[in-house]
């Protein structure tokens, strides 16, 4: 290697280091805050549409868009193989994961649906560690810290949910929970294209599995309810999923996880705020609780990579 090529290099690692040390931060607010109004949003949604057709417009849409927008600017295809593990993580990810949410919130409050996705953190570290790639101790304990603060949270709330709502979570949770441990160690297309393909491919099995089961688009949705669908398309897919996927690339999954335990408080303060919703004392706790675990996550992956 040249003298010249060895200065470059040597500028372009700390230049990538300060990039992450940026947008991993600014990419988690984006997923604390935007993904947290998602359960609301998918409530609002659920006046008007199914729940699979719901989120497979969603996606398709959001996924033809992005995909569109991509290829104009002249980013390649994904391959034969990225197309394969795009649609399997998508479908896991977004398929399972997000469906399957959509599918619960019929019958269970958006909050409550926030809690039991909260345990996907877990499931990760373990999926993880199936790979030899286990939480380091003060990590663990910003995991259990995070999941004692949202069973806090939800003490003293009536939980309404039938129990197939709740297998719906647990399920969702773990599959949404792999896809991320399994992806990234794959091929997957590259950047924002690796959101595009996920979500084309999971629209298509979302789509089929709502015409299959009898769902049918609504005639005449109200305003509220498709307003509600274009957030969570624009919003919640293309911005928040695509800094999820940076996220899940550049930080250790419990980090990159670390969302979950977020967005429950946000989910109930958006539900305050624009549905009317009570919030006592053991919500409060809960969210002070949650944030310590947060905060012990982040503090242990910058000690690990320091």
């Amino acid at each position: 290697m040249t003298d010249s090529a060895m200065t470059s290099a040597a500028a372009a690692a700390p230049a990538s280091v300060a990039d992450t040390r940026v947008f991993v931060p600014l990419a988690l607010f984006a997923l604390y805050i935007i993904w947290g109004s998602t359960y609301l949003g998918i409530r609002f949604a659920l006046e008007s549409y199914p729940p699979f057709l719901l989120a497979g417009v969603r996606f398709l849409g959001a996924g033809v868009a992005l995909f569109a927008f991509l290829r104009l600017r002249g980013m390649k295809a994904p391959t034969p193989r990225q197309w394969g593990n795009a649609a399997f993580t998508g479908v896991l990810l977004l398929g399972f994961g997000n469906g399957l949410v959509c599918f619960a919130e019929q019958r269970v409050s958006s909050g409550i649906a926030a809690v039991a996705v909260a345990s996907m953190p877990l499931f990760a570290a373990m999926f993880a560690g199936m790979y030899g790639e286990w939480p380091s101790r003060r990590e663990t304990l910003g995991l259990v810290i995070g999941f004692v603060g949202v069973i806090v949270l939800n003490l003293g709330s009536g939980l309404a949910g039938s129990r197939i709502g709740a297998i719906a979570l647990l399920v969702a949770a773990m599959s949404w929970a792999f896809g991320s441990v399994w992806s990234r160690r794959q091929d997957m297309p590259a950047g924002p294209m690796n959101t595009a393909a996920q979500m084309l491919c999971a629209s298509v099995a979302l789509l089929l599995v709502g015409f299959v089961s009898g769902e049918h688009l609504p005639a005449h949705p109200t305003l509220r309810a498709t307003a509600a669908v274009v957030y969570l398309a624009v919003f919640g897919s293309i911005i928040a999923f695509s800094a999820y996927l940076y996220v899940l690339k550049h930080a250790r999954p419990a980090l990159a996880t670390s969302y979950a335990y977020v967005n429950p408080p946000v989910a109930v303060l958006f539900g305050v705020m624009l549905a009317g919703e009570h919030v006592g004392p053991y919500d409060m706790v809960g969210m002070a609780i949650i944030l310590l675990g947060v905060g012990a996550i982040t503090l242990a992956r910058q000690r690990r990579s320091a």
